[in-house]
């Protein structure tokens, strides 16, 4: 395996600017998962990398080799798409020695590889099949298979997972993660799915319009978002947020409704500044029905407008500052809508970020 590293890698497409001069390192062996909406230039990135797309700028360095200019077979790369890309008239061990084949490398040294990786995989019985005799998840397992025999020094997974169901995406997150633990495999891994990118990555890059946002670990993405972008789009249900200005020693909101100045920010602010007032639906919950009881708890009485039953735990909808919230309430009791609640703000959990900037003010 190898390192991997972007840097100022920029994408024109005539008049638009795709991606804009980010720089990324990916360590050997690291699994960095990119996320962010449709059209925030992951994917493009993901294919300059894979030799798919031309770069417009900057420089692409697998290793220390400088690939900018060779073709996606010298560049020792392997793609995992979206689609399986199987060769319906072959095999399973057809399909995952076929790159080794054409590389004319020794039918031995074929037949071990496509051994390893099928066990690897646990689909040996699945060998003398064809793919439209398999499973979704079991063609993306043969796909994995394909990429693994090559032994490359970067795998490139683009939305492996999109095309299977609820249940089958869960089962297919175990297994790669599994098999990144085997390999030590350095990984690229676009998705739109955060889910996905939180319970895989060791890093998250999370792409907006181009450029990096932020490129953390998954406890720091979401816990310690750097903007309002992140910390809106890292998490489920989304954070609740809320426009505000500074008074004295509270926040006041368009409408009226005020809340103390969490403590953290109150070196980190002036009178008069307009923020964006963030709390995850964790930190807002009916008295006696949250995680934990922080050490700047606000209570306050409030209407019960939805409730959403998960079993576990049900999603209450609020309103706030003008704007619907969400609560998580754990250990749920059956609340009736129009009902009103006491709800307690974890203020010591609230995020702040410049209304200006988006920036988050935690590390002002």
């Amino acid at each position: 395996m190898a390192d991997l590293t972007l840097n100022r890698l920029d994408k024109r497409y005539g008049g638009f600017h795709a991606v804009k001069g980010i720089d990324l390192a990916v360590s050997d062996g690291e699994f960095v998962a990119l996320v962010g909406p449709s059209g925030c230039g992951k994917s493009t990135t993901l294919r300059m990398i894979a030799g798919l797309e031309e770069i417009s700028g900057g420089d692409i360095l697998i290793g220390e080799r400088l690939v900018n200019d060779l073709a996606p077979r010298q560049r020792n790369i392997s793609m995992v798409f979206q689609s399986y890309a199987l060769y319906p008239h072959m095999t399973v061990r057809e399909n995952m020695g076929f790159t080794l084949k054409i590389a004319k490398r020794p039918q031995a040294e074929i037949d071990a590889a496509v051994a390893e990786a099928a066990r690897a995989l646990e689909i040996e019985p699945l060998l003398d099949r064809r793919p439209a005799q398999l499973s979704g998840g079991q063609r993306q397992r043969v796909a994995m298979g394909r990429a693994i025999v090559r032994s490359p020094d970067v795998f490139l997974f683009d939305e492996p997972l999109s095309n299977l169901d609820a249940k089958l995406r869960g089962q297919m997150r175990t297994e790669i993660k599994k098999l990144h633990a085997r390999l030590g495999a350095t990984v690229v891994y676009v998705t739109h799915d955060q889910v996905e990118a939180m319970t895989l990555a060791d890093r998250i890059v999370i792409m907006r319009d181009g450029h990096i946002e932020q490129a953390d670990t998954p406890d720091e993405v979401f816990n310690r978002p750097a903007t309002r972008f992140v910390a809106g789009f890292i998490g489920s249900p989304p954070m609740n947020m809320i426009e505000a200005e500074v008074r004295g020693d509270r926040l006041r909101a368009p409408d009226g409704a005020e809340l103390p100045l969490p403590q953290a920010f109150r070196d980190r602010v002036s009178e008069g500044q307009r923020v964006t007032f963030g709390l995850r639906p964790d930190d807002i919950y009916p008295t006696g029905h949250g995680l934990h009881a922080g050490t700047q708890v606000e209570t306050r009485p409030l209407e019960v407008e939805l409730t959403e039953p998960l079993g576990n735990e049900t999603l209450l909808f609020i309103r706030f500052g003008g704007q619907e919230w969400t609560s998580r309430m754990l250990n749920p009791r059956h609340l009736r809508r129009g009902e009103v609640v006491e709800f307690q703000f974890d203020l010591s959990r609230a995020h702040l970020f410049d209304a200006e900037s988006g920036l988050s003010l935690r590390d002002a």
